[in-house]
Parts: structure tokens; C-alpha cells; sequence
């Protein structure tokens, strides 16, 4: 199914959310890696590696829930700022996950795409994620199952400041006044439409510069649970919570339940 037109996605709000019970887009605050190879008095690598296979188990528990868009926040702006020793082992976990992960991802009509300020990688890195995003791109998501959204190197804050300066740039050269539709064309995400549900692990309850404007109106589901711990069994509880949430989008419960009624 094709992500739709920005312009649509106020409509997508009021509609296809309340309908379904199951979250057209999900976003992942992915925590405690390290804590949980703390735990177990382990390096933090050991955590980090583990989490992979929660990568793994989620995107196969997103597909057979019918979630259309996954977006995990792998690797933040402020990441860089850590050990360079864990750093340098982050990235070279991400290399190998594109390598040994992609033809799974293809079979399983996952479609990847990598954003954020990703001239900061090293060449082969940008590389790798160039050549993963091409081999799994379909010409007109004909076939694609799961649109699959990976954060790394990237900041909420850096996400708006980006779009703002295209947004400026195209008001010079167009001089049609920006507005929030138009603006969010240049957003790092403009392919999909907002989460409706983000969940974030390890029992910390902020969203840490992550997706500052598509989480608007998200649903946000904090769990207790470490990353490498959190697998398709506990993703499936979170979206049994997300079913009993009452998405109203700024209306009252009443005109939520009678379609009928005028907007507030």
C-alpha cells in the first residue's frame, strides 16, 4: 500500500486511526541495551547485540499484525557523544545487521529506508545503507508488506531545523506561504504518515529528541522492560493497549462515537 499525500494525512487522523485497532504506524524508543547486559555482567556490546534479535522479532510481529509502518530509533545525535569504544561497536553492528539481515528483509517485502544526518557515517557505512534501501526499494511499493524506518544519527530537533530551511527555501522560490502540510514535506519522514503509537522500553518516560513533530497526537506506551528483553509477545501488549485507547484528536468522546457530529 502506498504511504499517502501529506495533504491526506489530517483526513488519515480522523478516519483509518479510530477505525482500526491495530496502529497504522509504530515508532520505537529502543532502550536498555546496556542495562541489561549490565545485569548479567556483561558488556554493554553483549546488550547491543542481543537487541538485534528484538529488531528481528518485532519487524516479524509488525508484519503478521498488519502494521504498515515500523520506525525504530536506533542511534541518536547525542549517541556520538558516548564512549568512543561503544561507539565504534555500534557501528559496526549496524554493518553487519545490513549485511546479514537485507535478503530476509526482501523475502519478507520489508521496505528500508535509513534517515538522519547520515554524512556522518563512514563511507562503507553510507554505502551498505544506500545499497540495502535500493535493494529493497519496489517501484511503486507494489508487494511491500512493511515500511521499515531506521533513526541513526538523528535528532527531533536537527529533523525541524532541516525542514525549516527547505521550507524557506522553496517559499524563496515559490513565495506560496509554508503551512503545516507544506512543511511537513521536508521532514525526515514525509513518506509516512505520524506514529499513532510509540513505545519506549526500559521504563524511562521521555521521548528523548525523538520525532518531535509526528508524535502530535501519538499514543505513548512506556514499559518496563529492556530492549533485548522485549520481543513479538510484549509487542502484542502494546498494541492491545493501544485498541483501548479512545483517539479523539482534540474532540470530545461523544463525537468520537457518533461520526456524525460537527468537529470541535
Amino acid at each position: 500500500m502506498a504511504p499517502p499525500l501529506v495533504g491526506s494525512m489530517a483526513a488519515d487522523r480522523h478516519s483509518v486511526a479510530e477505525r482500526s485497532a491495530v496502529p497504522r504506524h509504530v515508532a520505537i524508543i529502543m532502550d536498555g541495551n546496556g542495562r541489561w547486559a549490565k545485569a548479567r555482567f556483561l558488556p554493554r556490546v553483549a546488550g547491543h547485540s542481543r537487541g538485534v534479535e528484538s529488531v528481528r522479532a518485532v519487524i516479524e510481529a509488525s508484519i503478521a499484525h498488519g502494521v504498515e509502518y515500523l520506525t525504530l530509533f536506533a542511534f541518536s545525535s547525542e549517541n556520538w557523544a558516548r564512549p568512543a569504544e561503544e561507539v565504534s561497536v555500534l557501528m559496526r553492528l549496524f554493518m553487519s545487521s545490513l549485511q546479514k539481515e537485507i535478503d530476509s528483509l526482501i523475502r519478507n517485502g520489508v521496505r528500508l529506508r535509513v534517515v538522519g544526518q547520515i554524512d556522518t557515517f563512514e563511507p562503507k557505512l553510507r554505502e551498505l545503507i544506500r545499497s540495502a534501501q535500493e535493494r529493497t526499494a519496489v517501484h511503486g511499493n507494489a508487494g511491500t508488506r512493511l515500511h521499515l524506518t531506521i533513526c541513526a544519527s538523528y535528532s527531533g530537533r536537527w529533523d525541524i531545523v532541516q525542514a525549516a530551511s527547505r521550507s524557506a527555501q522553496a517559499y524563496r522560490d515559490t513565495e506560496v506561504l509554508p503551512n503545516e502540510a507544506s512543511f511537513a514535506q521536508h521532514l525526515a519522514l514525509s513518506f509516512a504518515p505520524d506514529p499513532d503509537l510509540l513505545i519506549r522500553t526500559s521504563g524511562e518516560q521521555r521521548i528523548s529528541n525523538f520525532l518531535l513533530w509526528q508524535l502530535a497526537y501519538a499514543e505513548i506506551y512506556f514499559t518496563e522492560a529492556l530492549w533485548p528483553d522485549f520481543g513479538a509477545e510484549a509487542f502484542s501488549r502494546a498494541l492491545s493497549w493501544y485498541a483501548g485507547r479512545e483517539r479523539r484528536f482534540g474532540r470530545t468522546s461523544e463525537q468520537v462515537q457518533d461520526p456524525g457530529g460537527a468537529p470541535c
